[in-house]
């Protein structure tokens, strides 16, 4: 049996260049590079040059800020998190975010919450943000404003550039973070366009191995260190470097660069495609994802059954799709799909389909025969 793999906001294979990058590391150039000697310095080069290509990728310069290597997007989002209030903190006491956002994120602002923080949470209904009432939400006691830049459930884009203009409007000294792990690359435009004195990346959403990220840091924000060691990272993330999974990193952000266009237009096509076959074949599928959303992720519902349900059906068939984010599947929380406007009934039959370069147009027909297929033969219990 073929498998189909329409689970790339979860994670994305590997790509072929990546992984060779990542042995040759662990093969041949496995020096520390902390270290003085040549095997070293060799594997120094290595990370600089990983750290200019992800830099490079963000629309970006070394003159412009630094990139800090981290284990994932979650990672930093943390650091992003925890270093604003311990920076900020002491003479500011709210933070603002959207309603939708990623668990890393949302997570983080609970913490803080329980230790008294007060967090302002911007609507995402349809998935734009309600810009009125962040207008009124950031003052001149918010330290720290957090907003992604691809919702990972539906796609929707968020308007980064028209907080930042708010920002500079009501609290010009607070941070602008956006947890750009699901836009980065996908877009367009650059992100250096956004605005944002701080963005949190992921390798495994781009080719790259799990187990390595970034958060960029604008030149003239301070972030306090959050590990303690050898200094590494700029004194900010002490610890030998996983250098392996960074110089793929830094090899999957070039890739995907080199032929950015051509992936756009994959990408947008799957979209296209997949959205007329289902409604040739199953036009009492529900699409949440609008047209101008990111082209990589279509949110659709399958009215009556529930997505665990579908998903397993089409699982057995070695289609594999996702029923919401991965970091919330096993939670019943429909908090995203919610707040984006759902009913409760139609959260619970939606399902996310995800594409890469590796997709084809004949995979989007089979998975519009297989969802009808799933709609014909199993018990509608929503």
């Amino acid at each position: 049996m073929s498998e189909i793999y329409f689970d790339n906001a979860a994670t994305t294979r590997v790509s072929d260049e990546a992984a060779r990058s990542a042995l040759d590391v662990m093969t041949s150039f496995y020096g520390n590079p902390s270290s003085a000697h040549a095997k070293g310095l060799e594997a120094e080069h290595i990370l600089k040059k990983a750290r200019v290509q992800v830099i490079s990728g963000l629309g970006y310069t070394t003159k412009d800020g630094n990139l800090l290597f981290t284990s994932c997007g979650t990672e930093a989002s943390n650091m992003v998190f925890f270093g604003a209030y311990e920076v900020l903190g002491k003479r500011k006491n709210n933070i603002v975010i959207s309603d939708s956002e990623h668990p890393s994120v949302e997570n983080c602002a609970r913490e803080l919450e329980r230790n008294g923080v007060e967090i302002r949470r911007i609507p995402t209904k349809g998935g734009k943000l309600d810009l009125d009432f962040a207008e009124k939400a950031i003052d001149a006691k918010t330290m720290l404003i957090s907003c992604m830049l691809v919702n990972n459930e539906t796609g929707a884009v968020y308007d980064i550039k028209a907080l930042d203009a708010i920002r500079k409007r009501n609290a010009n000294d607070a941070y602008l973070h956006t947890d750009a792990v699901q836009g980065f690359c996908k877009l367009p435009y650059s992100l250096s366009a956004l605005g944002t004195d701080l963005i949190s990346v992921s390798g495994h959403k781009i080719h790259a191995p799990k187990g390595v990220g970034g958060l960029f840091i604008k030149k003239g924000v301070r972030l306090p260190s959050r590990m303690f060691g050898g200094g590494q990272e700029a004194g900010l993330r002490s610890g030998t470097e996983n250098l392996a999974g960074i110089a793929a990193f830094g090899k999957a952000v070039d890739e995907y660069m080199n032929e950015k266009s051509e992936r756009l237009n994959t990408l947008k096509n799957l979209n296209t495609e997949l959205r007329k076959n289902l409604s040739e074949i199953c036009p009492y599928v529900l699409i949440n994802s609008q047209e101008d959303f990111a082209p990589h992720i279509l949110s659709i519902s399958v009215p009556g059954i529930r997505s665990e349900i579908m998903l397993r059906f089409l699982s057995e068939k070695g289609i594999y799709v996702s029923a919401g984010s991965a970091c919330s599947s096993k939670s019943a929380d429909n908090r995203v799909l919610s707040n984006f406007g759902l009913s409760d009934k139609t959260a619970d039959s939606t399902l996310r389909i995800s594409f890469s370069k590796y997709n084809t147009k004949e995979e989007t027909l089979i998975l519009a025969k297989a969802i009808n297929e799933g709609n014909s033969s199993l018990i509608h219990t929503v």
